[in-house]
């Protein structure tokens, strides 16, 4: 915690940018994250990790903490979680396993149906291998969604249905990943779930997404009027504890710490299901983290002292 290191004595390295597709939003999150830890006092240094001099400068100078606003592959995905480990470096958000298994979407939803979390039936595609889009058909029956195993951002995501809609989706997400999800489509209302803590974590105020699209797709995250967020959901009690408890189950059966958000459908007969776990949610003007922070009662610099904290914690 910050009791012996008052905001002011914190140096923070606040990394954002990367190679990733992701980039871009990574820079934006980095702006809102960065204005909020200025604003509770603490000494921030921004740094790209796409940098090589950057990340000397990890090793070379003396930083109290890295304060992580990195999106998609070698940015959340346990690689720079791996070399922040190696120089002794404590950092907001999950470590190296958690944050390579939420990544991968196929592996995360094998932890949810392990931890008994219901998600759609679903079956992993790798890039080169065979795979046998008529059974995908017959056995998901109706819509399905094809979408990038390992990317974020609601990157490449395909609503169809049919075998050749699925083999033509599959060829357009191996253009930007070298595995893919064909999962089935529920139908239903799209609800984020953000939980904050390490060893005893709690589930903020569930936001209900509609998107002005189809889905809740890149544009519909990112652009301004894109979605409209309605935090907290109009749900009853019964059917929002429920979903809360889920989303702190995800956390601790992927062993996430300091955050996570959760997505979840919410089917017409009152059935959630879990989609899939983001170890760091995005920290723009839209994003959901700081709105359902702001529904709890906490503050944009509040939020982030907390996750500084946490990573101290560790």
């Amino acid at each position: 915690m910050l009791t012996s290191l008052v905001p002011s004595q914190c140096k923070v390295a606040l990394l954002a940018g990367g190679t990733s597709g992701e980039r871009e939003i990574s820079l934006s999150s980095a702006k809102g994250a960065g204005k909020a830890l200025e604003t509770a006092g603490f000494v921030v240094t921004y740094l790209d990790p796409a940098s090589p001099s950057d990340l000397k400068r990890l090793i070379d100078e003396s930083f109290n903490v890295a304060f992580l606003c990195m999106h998609g592959k070698k940015g959340e995905d346990g690689v720079l979680q791996g070399f922040l480990e190696l120089i002794d470096l404590p950092y907001t958000g999950s470590g190296v396993w958690a944050s390579a298994t939420a990544m991968d979407k196929a592996k995360s939803k094998e932890v949810y149906r392990k931890a008994s979390i219901p998600t759609a039936s679903s079956f992993s595609v790798i890039k080169g291998e065979e795979y046998d889009s008529k059974t995908m058909a017959q056995e998901i029956k109706g819509r399905c969604v094809v979408k990038p195993a390992t990317e974020g951002s609601s990157l490449g995501i395909y609503i169809v249905e049919g075998e050749q809609a699925i083999r033509d989706s599959l060829d357009k997400v191996f253009e930007i990943d070298d595995s893919a999800l064909v999962e089935q489509y529920i139908d239903g209302k799209e609800l984020t779930v953000a939980v904050i803590g390490n060893e005893d974590p709690q589930a903020l105020p569930i936001i209900e997404i509609i998107p002005q699209g189809e889905s809740y797709d890149f544009d519909s995250k990112y652009a301004p009027g894109g979605s409209q967020h309605i935090c907290p959901a109009a749900l009853d009690e019964e059917i929002t504890s429920r979903i809360q408890g889920l989303a702190v189950q995800a956390h601790q059966a992927l062993g996430c710490r300091g955050m996570s958000r959760t997505d979840f459908i919410l089917d017409k007969e009152g059935q959630p299901w879990a989609l899939e776990t983001n170890t760091i949610p995005g920290m723009t003007s839209t994003s959901l983290l700081p709105d359902a922070a702001k529904a709890a009662g906490i503050t944009f610099p509040e939020l982030c002292t907390r996750l500084v904290e946490f990573a101290l914690e560790k």
